[in-house]
């Protein structure tokens, strides 16, 4: 079985862990089985990087259901209402799913430099000893900066999801032409929101796969 393939079996085997918040067991279970914080914190990353993928497309395509709809002059208003609610709670969930990946990243992140950091002290040799506090220096730095970016893009959605909420709620109470009037006059605003979350997200997604890669060749 190769190394991925299984990471993910025993990642599945034993999520039960980390739902009863046992995540010290789970990192300890884990290790039993030659599967260390590094290559869990790898998974996740490659994990979160998926997730703000599938919401990437998932904003875009509500930006171009909400454009679609609000400027179609035909079809029943509350046919329009179900289509855009739809596209709403459905951005919400993927960026739900984003913000829960970022957190498992921080979570392992956080307990794989805490026992670094105390391993460093553990060493004879002060030579070792150097380069591991250079190389444990360097790759908080680097985690640092893709933490920031993943941030950054995880803060923009809530904006986002915010004005897509307005947009349905109007439209729930007031399904009438006048309201798909008022409506369209906020869509400049929104799709400037969503191209500025957008490009926070492939900038995330960039650091990420630099930080997979940073990972693999230490």
């Amino acid at each position: 079985m190769k190394k991925s393939s299984h990471l993910t079996y025993l990642t599945v085997l034993f999520a039960a862990l980390l739902t009863t918040g046992c995540a010290t067991a789970y990192y300890n279970t884990m290790e039993k089985f030659g599967v260390h914080k590094r290559d869990i914190l790898v998974d996740r990353v490659q994990e979160a990087r998926d997730a703000q993928v599938d919401s990437k497309q998932q904003f875009k395509s509500s930006l171009d259901r909400f454009s679609k709809e609000l400027n179609f002059s035909g079809g029943e208003l509350e046919d329009k209402y179900e289509k855009l609610n739809d596209e709403y709670e459905e951005s919400e969930e993927k960026a739900a799913e984003v913000s829960s990946r970022i957190a498992k990243v921080e979570e392992v992140a956080d307990a794989l430099f805490a026992e670094w950091k105390q391993e460093i002290n553990e060493y004879t040799s002060s030579k070792l000893r150097r380069s591991s506090e250079q190389k444990l220096s360097q790759t908080k730095r680097h985690y640092k900066k893709l933490l920031t970016a993943m941030k950054r893009a995880e803060s923009k959605m809530a904006p986002v999801l915010g004005a897509f909420k307005d947009q349905v709620l109007f439209l729930k109470h007031n399904l009438n032409a006048k309201a798909i009037a008022s409506l369209q006059g906020e869509l400049v605003s929104i799709e400037g929101s969503v191209t500025s979350l957008i490009k926070e997200m492939e900038a995330s997604i960039k650091e990420a796969d630099t930080f997979i890669a940073t990972i693999a060749e230490e």
